[in-house]
């Protein structure tokens, strides 16, 4: 068992056993933070403070998932950028995408930590024989966070063989690989025909209700990959986004 991160300690010194015991905003105020609610544009948060106090404001059109996220971002900012004004954009919490600086990342990293953490969060997943985006959704219910937040979480735990894609109509955006998976395992750049993340993507397709199973050279341009079978499953995000969960199991594939 990995050693708990400094959210994960702070966690526990307040006795958190459940995730529904996860105030942030009461956590916050532990830590000389005040939370407030009000509508922002250009960002989904900042926060201002000095020496052993601070005000963090956050956007309140976004979702109570998205806001959670932002609030334990900002705490991030608090334990590791103290006495510097941090404003994030919506596309900087919580993103994998290239380009996001390095203190957002940080943030993001102690953000996971706060509002899945690794002592809570394993014992959820095992609950589920199976790793899909209906799993995925009942996890993320459980611990109030975003779809995106908990699929990330989940690949980052290293318990599956698994990749998450994102995709828009301009192409892979970004993609998080579970550290079981070999590095060769480079998914490719566009959509192919035969993934049905092309229709889901560019059609009116629905998400895909579970898991199907494809050639590994719909996803991989490896000279070996149309040996392999490996599971799809594709879920729109938004209008301009979909997500693609790949699941290997051929333990050949597996082998570095």
């Amino acid at each position: 068992m990995k050693t708990p991160t400094t959210a994960e300690k702070l966690l526990i010194s307040l006795g958190i056993t459940e995730p529904g015991e996860i105030d942030l905003e009461a956590i916050a105020w532990t830590l000389g933070v005040k939370v407030k609610f009000k509508p922002l544009d250009g960002c989904e948060a900042r926060i201002v403070g000095m020496v052993d106090s601070a005000v963090v404001t956050v956007n309140s059109r976004s979702t109570s998932q998205r806001q959670r996220f932002s609030i334990a971002h900002e705490l991030g900012h608090w334990e590791f950028h103290r006495g510097k004004v941090m404003v994030c954009r919506q596309d900087e919490i919580g993103s994998l995408a290239k380009g996001v600086p390095q203190a957002e990342k940080k943030a993001d990293r102690y953000a996971a930590d706060l509002v899945m953490p690794r002592y809570l969060f394993r014992p959820a997943m095992r609950v589920h024989k199976q790793l899909d985006f209906n799993s995925i959704r009942m996890i993320a219910d459980q611990f109030e966070t975003s779809l995106t937040a908990t699929a990330i979480r989940i690949i980052d735990c290293d318990d599956y063989p698994a990749i998450l894609i994102c995709h828009n109509q301009s192409g892979r955006r970004w993609f998080s690989r579970s550290n079981l998976v070999p590095s060769k395992w480079f998914p490719r750049d566009e959509l192919q025909p035969e993934s049905s993340a092309m229709d889901i993507l560019y059609g009116q397709r629905q998400n895909d209700s579970r898991l199907r199973s494809i050639s590994a050279d719909a996803w991989f341009d490896r000279y070996d990959a149309h040996k392999y079978e490996i599971y799809e499953q594709t879920w729109r995000l938004s209008e301009e986004e979909i997500f693609t969960l790949l699941i290997i199991d051929d333990e050949e594939m597996l082998e570095e």
